[in-house]
Formats: structure tokens, sequence, C-alpha cells
């Protein structure tokens, strides 16, 4: 079998999945994944490189270093090892998020504006990459019909969990659900909600309980069936979030839909400031009990790094040849 001319590396967490997938799909390359599993010490060094960093991550990736890909796309801190180790043996190497070492390491690293990264082989980005564009929301359509029988408008909400730079309790979620249900008196219409992994619990069975009953609609678990995530986000009329996520308000801000974000005020550190650039360029809005529409462009920049990663490396087909 020929060996795939598109690795992509992550260690398998979904943000950095996603990012590596977005990227492939926009250079419409067809790529063979790999899920790292470091050992160590490479598991807390990297993406340092030590003697015998080539098995750093077990037998079957040592031995697929004998027969390197043409590119590969890693994101993530781990993975930067093994864009480094691929680089070294010929592949271009394409490094997603800051690798915490010197972008002289890969070709390129694409890292988000607010990580304050700065190289001449730095391709920045406002948020994070993603999938979302026409195809997909279109796609989302034909694959969740139903929610675009729901009575409109349509409010998607998308509810995170607390990190490190965003809280999120239950008198937040109790804010959030008073400014929907003034919306709905107002004015009708559904509640499309859905969780994340990070959503605490306590949280969850609080959300359900609050819209339980026609016609809204509340994902939690593969106990609801399949995530309606992508149907949320194309048949929405508005999208109400949490701040807390860069790659769920990056995927939001995609849409053709208004973003009302709970509470931006409260947000800290790096991803402050991408909340920042977000109002200033009109993409989103404090949340409140009005959720006036407002005028918007989708905020879609894998396109625009896709097209800077064949400019600076050399166009590909669609099998990946150069």
């Amino acid at each position: 079998m020929t060996p795939a001319r598109t690795w992509t590396l992550t260690d398998g967490h979904a943000g950095n999945v996603r990012q590596t997938e977005a990227l492939a799909r926009a250079l419409r390359l067809p790529a063979q994944a790999w899920t790292l599993r470091p050992r160590a010490p490479w598991k807390t060094l990297a993406p340092r490189w030590l003697p015998g960093a080539d098995q750093a991550f077990g037998p079957d990736f040592a031995q697929a270093l004998a027969a390197p890909p043409q590119l590969a796309i890693g994101c993530g801190r781990q993975a930067a090892l093994a864009t480094r180790l691929l680089r070294a043996r010929g592949a271009q190497a394409v490094q997603i998020l800051d690798p915490r070492l010197a972008p002289r390491h890969w070709d390129l690293v694409i890292a988000p504006e607010h990580d304050g990264l700065r190289a001449a082989n730095v391709l920045t980005l406002l948020g994070s990459l993603h999938p979302v564009d026409d195809a997909w929301l279109a796609q989302a359509r034909a694959d969740f019909p139903s929610l675009g029988a729901l009575p409109g408008p349509r409010t998607a909400l998308l509810v995170g969990g607390p990190s490190a730079h965003a809280r999120l309790e239950a008198e937040d979620l109790a804010t959030i659900t008073a400014a929907l249900d003034a919306a709905l008196r107002a004015h009708g219409g559904t509640v499309m909600a859905t969780v994340s992994r990070r959503t605490p619990p306590a949280l969850v069975e609080t959300l359900r309980r609050h819209y339980a009953g026609t016609p809204h609609l509340v994902w939690t678990g593969a106990q609801d069936g399949p995530n309606p995530y992508p149907g949320l986000l194309a048949f929405a009329d508005r999208i109400v979030c949490t701040a807390d996520s860069v790659n769920m308000l990056s995927e939001a801000c995609a849409t053709s839909a208004p973003v009302f974000v709970h509470a931006p005020q409260r947000v800290r550190g790096r991803p402050a400031q991408f909340i920042a650039a977000l109002q200033a360029r009109g993409r989103i809005a404090a949340l409140d009990a009005g959720l006036a529409p407002f005028a918007i462009t989708p905020l879609r920049e894998t396109a625009r790094i896709a097209a800077l990663v064949r400019e600076r490396l050399g166009g590909w087909d669609e099998a990946g040849a150069q």
C-alpha cells in the first residue's frame, strides 16, 4: 500500500484533531490520521528533541518514519515533536498552535493572533481552524433536516465549561436562561442547546430540566442520539455562547447568525484579546435580554490560512502530489 502523502498528528484531543482535519480538508488533501501516545520522558519534554526521540511514540511510528509523508500537519505540543521528527526526514512540517519552541524548527507554524507568536514562518489567524463554511453548513442542514422545522426564531445555545480564563457557574447559566426566556416570551421560537465535555454535570442537569418538553431541544450526550451540533449552527437564527472556548466561538462566528456571548468582560488572559477583536469587528455582542439582531460578516479564517500554506509550501493536487 502506498503511504499517505499527508499525515495529521495529534494527541487525540478533540480540539486538536478538529484543527488538523480542518486544514487538510481546506487544502483538499486526503490525510492519514495519527493519534500519538508519547512515552516518558518525551510526554513531558516534547517538543524538545532528546536522544532516542525516534522511539517517543512507539514502534509503529518509529517504523513509519522510514517512509515520511510529503506534508505533516500537527496540532499540540506532543505533535510538535512528531512533526519535527518528520521534517528531519524530508517532510514539510506545519505545526498548529504555539509549540513553545522557536518556530524555525518547522516549515510553518499557525497560531492564534492572541498568542502573540511572531516570526517569518508564522501564520496568524483570529481564533482557530475549523471546518465551518457554506458546504459544511449545507451538509449539516441535509443531515439534520428536522431542526429546520422547529419554530423560529431558532436560538442555538452552546454551553462550554469553566476554564483557566473564564468561569461558568450555576448563576451564570441562570443569567443565560433568563435572557433566553425573556426573548421567547417576546418573540416565541425555539432553544436548541448543546453542552461540551467540560460542562459540569450539575449544569447539564439544570439545562435539561429548564428546557424539558417540546419544542426545545437539549443534547447532553450520546444517550440523546447523534450530536446535532452541526445542525444547530446551520439552522440557528442567532447563537448564544459561553465565553470559555476559542474553538466554539470561532465556529459560531463562521456562520451567518449573530453571536451573543455571556459575560465577555470577565474573560482573562490571552483569550480576552480574541474576545476584544471579535467585538471590535462587530462580530459578537454581549448577551442581554433583547437579543436584537445585528448585521454580520461570517469569520472564516481557515480558507485564508490554507491559501497561505499553499503559497508558502507549494501547490498540491487532491491526491497530495506536488
